[in-house]
């Protein structure tokens, strides 16, 4: 992704944050503003789907050891301060 492409990426974020369409989180490394990753929640895009919310998240690959611990933390944190009945998390490669 070029510079310009991730700044379009960034603002289109932003603004979804803004209008409550959609929720990304950026992932630092404890104690430090280190990004490791990323955390996205968004409506499913299935108009039809069982979920109320789809989840993906992303850690850089020398941190690949956090992308579980991430993933349960993110689950966690979802069932007990969201008001989702149901999520779908992409599956962990």
């Amino acid at each position: 992704m070029s510079l310009q492409e991730n700044l379009g990426d960034l603002v289109r974020h932003a603004e979804d944050f803004a209008a409550r369409r959609g929720f990304t989180y950026t992932v630092l490394s404890a104690g430090t503003s280190e990004v490791i990753g990323c955390v996205y929640i968004y409506p499913p895009r299935d108009p039809n789907s069982a979920h109320d919310a789809h989840v993906s998240s992303w850690v850089r690959a020398d941190r690949a050891d956090l992308d579980p611990v991430l993933y349960v933390v993110v689950s966690a944190w979802l069932e007990r301060d969201w008001p989702y009945k149901s999520v779908s998390y992409a599956s962990r490669a």
